[in-house]
């Protein structure tokens, strides 16, 4: 359940007094204290009433926070914990808690290449101290997708860095195309990941237009302090509006896809659109399904629409349905050659 910021303060409050065993603690003196700590909290006297306070401690006896706490009422008018060794902050953790907090931890270690993650480190391995003497070791319910052997993963807090710093770099870069690696003076913008591989987008020195470089082909990273840093004002979610992938193309290569998916697949492409501008056009007598996307006529494309083999048919554009036939057709041809194996 929900529990607003003010009421999780007293809760604090009212422990704290109640592990104070030197002195007695009436409703008021409770009530006196809750309001005080709101007050050094908010800067403003906060009204605390005893209906409050009554409603706190009863919360607090329950299990809706988990809490249980053993409060109890002696001489009709004093507070204490029956179990003077008894704090909430030290409640242990139920089997759904731990749950949540296994898997969290899970998907926080996916960031352990930035340098945020450090910060995080100490807590993780409370956290998985807590688990490992709480539950039985099992193995991870939710898992993510990553190539731990990826090349240029050791530049993504760098870069991440330099992006966040406004700090120019100079890259060794070597495309899969260049023959010799080349220097290039850029000024990281944002990162992208993009089926399980990363890129860092933004502008290079002295030339128009933003540029796509992969992690995977960066060789050194150094820095260029005496130049200043550009930014580029752009927005990733406005920039890759009309693209599958990290290759954005200009509005001359950006038009209607309409496609065609076999009853078997169709409903795989419904549940996982290939873009969010994806529209169901038409539904056909043998369970095919026509659909449309406004997208990029980019590699990216093609290599979706390509992975979805015999299943699916381009019926546009005209020069899409081409090159997807063509590739096609290459692809048909190398397995009509008989293999030595054959």
């Amino acid at each position: 359940m929900a529990v607003n910021k003010n009421a999780l303060l007293r809760y604090k409050t009212i422990d704290k007094c109640l592990q104070n065993t030197y002195r007695t603690w009436t409703l008021a003196d409770l009530v006196a204290y809750c309001s005080q700590t709101l007050y050094d909290y908010e800067g403003r006297d906060v009204s605390v009433s005893t209906r409050t306070v009554q409603l706190d401690i009863q919360m607090m006896r329950s299990d809706k926070l988990g809490y249980n706490a053993p409060i109890e009422v002696y001489d009709r008018k004093y507070y204490r914990y029956s179990d003077p060794n008894y704090t909430i902050t030290d409640i242990p953790v139920t089997e759904a808690d731990m749950s949540v907090l296994t898997e969290t931890m899970e998907m926080l270690r996916q960031f352990k290449d930035f340098s945020f993650f450090d910060e995080l480190k100490v807590i993780i391995n409370k956290l998985q101290d807590k688990i490992h003497t709480e539950n039985s070791d099992k193995p991870s319910i939710i898992y993510l997708e990553k190539n731990e052997n990826l090349k240029g993963l050791d530049y993504l807090d760098e870069l991440y860095q330099a992006i966040l710093k406004e700090v120019v770099i100079i890259l060794t870069y070597q495309s899969f195309k260049a023959r010799q690696p080349q220097h290039i003076t850029f000024h990281p913008q944002f990162l992208r990941e993009y089926n399980n591989r990363w890129f860092v987008i933004g502008l290079v020195q002295s030339e128009d237009g933003i540029r796509t470089l992969a992690l995977d082909r960066i060789i050194e990273i150094d820095y260029d302090l005496k130049t200043d840093y550009q930014y580029a004002q752009i927005n990733p979610k406005d920039y890759y509006k009309n693209t599958v992938g990290v290759t954005v193309l200009d509005h001359h290569h950006t038009a209607h896809v309409v496609f065609k998916v076999n009853k078997t697949n169709a409903p795989y492409v419904v549940t996982k659109p290939f873009h969010h501008s994806q529209e169901l056009i038409s539904t056909q007598e043998d369970g095919s399904m026509t659909f449309q996307i406004f997208v990029n006529l980019n590699f990216e494309l093609e290599r979706l629409i390509l992975g979805f083999g015999e299943s699916i048919e381009v019926l546009k554009p005209r020069n899409l349905r081409q090159r997807i036939k063509r590739k096609t057709a290459l692809a048909a041809r190398i397995y009509q050659k008989k293999s030595r194996n054959e």
